[in-house]
Parts: C-alpha cells; sequence; structure tokens
C-alpha cells in the first residue's frame, strides 16, 4: 500500500512566474507514483482559481487534468477536497476525470489507522473577515451570481483577487510556523482529539508550511507545506507515515 497526500499546487497562479513550468512538475510527481498508489489524497487548493460553467471550464491545465484522468482510468482512487481558491466545483472533475469529490473534512481508515482529512481553512481561525469572505464563497446564490458573468471576465476577477491576496505577503508567502499555542490548527486539532481520541492522524493543507507534530502519545498532525515552493508531500505505506520533497531527475 502506498497513500500519497499533497495539496496546494494553485496552479494558474498569476503570481507564480512559470506556471507551465510548475504544472509539469506535478504532472511528473503524479506519473512518478502511478506504478504503487493505491489512493491519492489531493487536500485542496490544487488550482489558485477554479469556476466551472455550464458548458465551459477554465483554459489550461490539460496536462494536470489528463494525469488525474489517466490514475483514475488506472483503478487510482483521487480525492479531491476543495480548499478556499477552487469550491467553485459542479461536476465535471468528478464526471470527467474521476475524482471522488469532498467539500467536507473526512474521517476515514486507511491501513486500519483512523485519519483526519482536511483542507484546513476555517478551522479554528478566528478571523470575522475570511469566516464573512467564506461564507459569500460558498453562498449558492453568490455563486449562480459569478456565472452569469462572461467567463473571461469571471476568471479574471478570480484569479487577480488570489493575486492580490497572495502578494499581499511577504514574498508571496504564509507566515512560519507560530508555534502550539497560536497555530490555528494545532488548537483545533487538540480540540478534536478531545472528542475523537481515536485518530491517529490528521492532515491539513492550506498554511503553506510543512510540520509533523506529536499532539499526543497517539495522534500527529502533519501539514503539508505546498507545490509552490516546497514540493512537499506525505505517503503512507500501511504502517509508516512520512513527509518527503520531490526532485525531478
Amino acid at each position: 500500500m502506498s497513500v500519497y497526500f499533497l495539496s496546494d499546487a494553485h496552479l494558474g497562479s498569476l503570481a507564480t512566474a512559470d506556471r507551465l513550468g510548475q504544472e509539469r512538475r506535478l504532472v511528473s510527481f503524479l506519473d512518478s507514483i502511478k506504478e504503487e498508489a493505491e489512493e491519492v489524497y489531493l487536500l485542496g487548493d490544487m488550482f489558485d482559481f477554479w469556476n466551472e460553467y455550464r458548458y465551459v471550464v477554465p483554459k489550461g491545465f490539460t496536462r494536470f487534468l489528463g494525469k488525474l484522468s489517466e490514475l483514475t482510468d488506472r483503478g487510482i482512487k483521487v480525492h479531491y477536497f476543495t480548499g478556499n481558491h477552487d469550491i467553485w466545483t459542479y461536476g465535471y472533475l468528478e464526471e470527467e476525470c474521476g475524482v471522488i469529490l469532498h467539500r467536507e473534512p473526512l474521517l476515514t481508515t486507511i491501513g486500519g489507522k483512523t485519519f483526519y482529512l482536511a483542507h484546513g481553512d476555517g478551522l479554528g481561525d478566528p478571523d470575522r473577515k475570511f469566516k464573512f469572505l467564506r461564507a459569500v464563497f460558498h453562498n449558492r446564490f453568490c455563486q449562480r451570481l459569478l456565472n452569469f458573468a462572461h467567463p473571461w471576465w469571471g476568471m479574471q476577477l478570480g484569479l487577480r483577487w488570489a493575486r492580490h491576496s497572495r502578494l499581499k505577503r511577504d514574498n508571496g508567502k504564509e507566515p512560519p510556523y507560530m508555534g502550539e499555542d497560536k497555530e490555528y490548527l494545532v488548537k483545533y486539532s487538540k480540540e478534536l482529539l478531545q472528542h475523537q481520541p481515536d485518530i491517529d492522524f490528521c492532515i491539513y493543507g492550506h498554511r503553506h508550511i510543512e510540520l509533523d507534530l506529536m499532539l499526543t502519545q497517539k495522534a500527529r498532525m502533519v501539514i503539508l507545506g505546498d507545490w509552490l515552493w516546497q514540493f512537499t508531500y506525505a505517503v503512507f505505506d500501511g504502517d509508516n507515515l512520512r513527509l518527503d520533497s520531490y526532485e525531478e531527475l
């Protein structure tokens, strides 16, 4: 058994200089694991902005979408979690690419171990502005309103908003690890374990940091890093979970 976890590629980001090269690197990694992977979990924000219209899907990403389709055609289960940049999917990824879509955190058993999997946005974060924006983005009326716009206008709006949001940060990167007392996902996971003590692994994306932390003698928390700068992932072999990074040959 080899089960892979990765997140936060933000494909198509206007803040990324070599967007095509980044996509090719991700596709190269997925191609390298296709002989041994039993399942692949993509924990959100694989696109910097993704919005499906009734008869139109975003331009680009053909290599990535084709590789997803190849993996699922081979019988590999590919789980796709929506993040805060790729909420607006209405069936294309499932019907055309064969992925299993998750809009909420997932509690599941893999190889006899209990996993809690989520993108991580909105979990324990007290930021009211972010909570408001998240509620707007998830609102069905607002989603329909966006789809009244011409696809070019809608995609430009989403991609430019995402670029503006990223460039507000220092060097376009998330803040480094803030410590157990301040890191929202750590605090959220500790509270979760009080109600779900049987969890072995909590795995998240969203924060763009690589973190491997034992929360109890049993429970381990992992934040996956990203595929913008770190190219990191986790792999579970049925007994052990390890964090690693991908380097092209």
